[in-house]
């Protein structure tokens, strides 16, 4: 089977899921709570944040010509208006990286994980999120635009609608005060 010419044949990550010790996000906060969803937490994870070059170089020798990973916004802003110049210095690492293996890489601007600062100021529901969100991307993209080359904004942004409505994650409990609130 042949795919045609300039198909983008490739894989993904959520920065939480493989990086690791993502401690300002919130589902960090959630896995350390009383009484979590999560079997365990995710600690090191796969150690992707620093073993990022070695698993770029296996994608690309599996034949893959495209990356998708997450830029973890709260490993670039772990707190509201203060950007971590040596997370940005990271994801252009990675992205660099990417290019040298001749992959293209795709960035998600957010993959299920908001900063802890976001969630305790009323989170996605937050009248000033949509500024913030966009303040992220803008900065990040300032910083990293030259060697995207493709981006995502949301990853399957009616993810935690579904898990609730499918029973796999409870309801949120109004008689219970939220994580970021204990």
């Amino acid at each position: 089977m042949k795919f045609p010419r300039g198909f983008l044949w490739g894989t993904a990550t959520a920065a939480h899921q493989v990086e690791g010790n993502n401690v300002y996000n919130d589902n960090w906060l959630l896995e350390h709570v009383p009484g979590t969803i999560y079997a365990e937490p995710s600690g090191d994870a796969c150690d992707h944040y620093h073993r990022y070059s070695e698993d770029i170089a296996l994608l690309a020798e599996l034949g893959f010509n495209m990356y998708r990973f997450s830029i973890e916004w709260a490993r670039i802003e772990p707190e509201e208006g203060e950007f971590s110049r040596a997370s940005l210095e990271h994801y252009r690492r990675m992205l660099a990286t990417c290019h040298e293996h001749g992959l293209t890489p795709m960035v998600s601007f957010h993959h299920f994980t908001s900063p802890r600062w976001l969630i305790a100021a009323g989170g996605w529901e937050g009248k000033d999120t949509p500024d913030r969100f966009a303040r992220d991307c803008e900065h990040a993209t300032r910083y990293l635009g030259d060697l995207i080359g493709a981006a995502c904004t949301l990853n399957e942004p009616n993810i935690a609608l579904l898990l609730t409505k499918s029973g796999i994650v409870p309801p949120p409990d109004p008689q219970r005060p939220a994580p970021w609130q204990l």
